[in-house]
């Protein structure tokens, strides 16, 4: 007969995956880390790290080669016709 395992009830029972370092710093301001925040220390720094992406000041770099339809992106003193 198999056996059968007992069903996990909570989320508490997860293992955090061995690459997660526990205890890393705030990328905000260096504090350790809590883990209802996590990566931040606070919701402050949560909320900061938030308005700097909402705020322009984080943006991740795009290169454009082509428009929606394909054709070559215009590039400064060139437009498309």
């Amino acid at each position: 007969m198999l056996a059968l395992r007992r069903p996990i009830t909570h989320i508490n029972a997860m293992v955090a995956p061995p690459d997660v370092p526990r205890d890393a710093a705030c990328p905000i301001c260096g504090k350790p880390a809590v883990e209802t925040f996590r990566p931040f220390c606070s919701r402050r720094c949560a909320d900061v790290d938030l308005n700097r992406w909402l705020s322009g000041v984080y943006a991740v770099p795009v290169k454009e080669e082509e428009d929606e339809d394909g054709a070559p992106a215009a590039t400064s003193g060139h437009e498309a016709s």
